[in-house]
């Protein structure tokens, strides 16, 4: 990093993952998220699935996001206005224009704003930043595909599989905006992929090159600190959302006195519910996997008559379909 480059600390910050569905902003807004927090940040977390089952790649349906807020002090939510966004295609950067705040930081993938994708997302021009009014953003194009593709052109992975490794480009841009050890992602990404050597020596080549473009190539931009929380010594761990439903409801079975039964259809992001339970038959816990919401949810109110602590799970149009 340069000499006019500047670390600036921040209480408190929320960034936004988004692409097409299989660009991996889930499993990359979770590895950055999991850093924050062994580092001994704060964080919330929220993820965003589109609610088609496959929606054409490029367009606005078809994008799948993830939030978290980051804090050096308490956090209560997954934040409001995004400070930066992470977007892999023109179709992110429509989608989420209400989400950011005029000044964010936007990292996009030069390479994916060509015409074919600005057409998919509905641009009518060469340049969607003009075009939504986003005149005040910082932004970093970065040529996320091509550079990628250099990167892994002597591996013996195909381009499918090379491109599922762009992810971890952003990740490794993230790593240095924010001043995080890179050596504390590899960690990550070694326990994740070990039983794929091919895919994690991919990953950590790619996660690499992410965090040296950024420090070469942006050397005079100013990156950010988040300071970790004050906290009293002891063993922590993570939960998700859905995580915490199902162990609610075991502990409310527990509490009532009741044998607990879920009846439910999976549906992303519920199915999480129905796996958890459904791996606790060590508690008793009873789960039936119906063929739609409806049955799930009648199997669930059979159940409550027969004694059991009936429960039923579902997501965006499944609920629909249950009222």
């Amino acid at each position: 990093m340069s000499e006019a480059a500047t670390i600036t600390s921040l209480e408190q910050v929320v960034i936004r993952f988004s692409g097409d569905s299989g660009d991996g902003m889930q499993l990359t807004g979770s590895l950055f998220s999991n850093l924050s927090a062994i580092y001994g940040n704060e964080i919330s977390t929220f993820p965003d699935f589109p609610a088609e089952i496959r929606a054409p790649q490029g367009t606005l349906s078809g994008v799948s996001g993830y939030q978290v807020h980051v804090g050096s002090k308490k956090v209560y939510t997954p934040g409001d206005l995004a400070d930066v966004l992470i977007a892999m295609n023109p179709a992110a950067l429509k989608v989420n224009k209400s989400s950011i705040k005029p000044t964010a930081i936007v990292i996009a993938d030069a390479d994916a704003f060509d015409a074919n994708n600005l057409a998919k997302a509905g641009f009518t021009t060469d340049n969607p930043f003009e075009e939504l009014n986003l005149k005040g953003v910082q932004l970093i194009m970065a040529p996320i595909t091509s550079m990628v593709k250099d990167s892994l052109a002597d591996s013996e992975m195909d381009n499918k599989s090379i491109l599922r490794s762009k992810n971890m480009f952003a990740l490794g841009l993230l790593c240095w905006l924010f001043n995080t050890p890179i050596d504390r992602a590899m960690h990550l990404l070694e326990s994740k992929f070990s039983k794929k050597p091919a895919v994690l020596k991919a990953n950590l080549k790619v996660l690499a090159d992410g965090y040296n473009y950024g420090h070469n190539t942006h050397s005079s931009v100013s990156t950010y600190h988040v300071d970790p929380t004050v906290m009293p010594k002891g063993t922590y761990t993570d939960v998700k959302g859905n995580q915490a439903t199902a162990w609610g409801l075991i502990a409310g079975a527990e509490k009532a006195g009741l044998p607990l039964f879920l009846g439910s259809y999976p549906i992303t992001p519920a199915t999480e519910i129905l796996q958890e339970l459904a791996a606790r038959k060590d508690l008793g816990v009873k789960t039936f996997q119906a063929e739609d919401e409806i049955a799930g949810v009648c199997t669930a109110i059979g159940a409550s008559f027969a004694g059991n602590l009936g429960a039923t799970s579902t997501s965006g149009p499944g609920l629909a379909l249950k009222s």
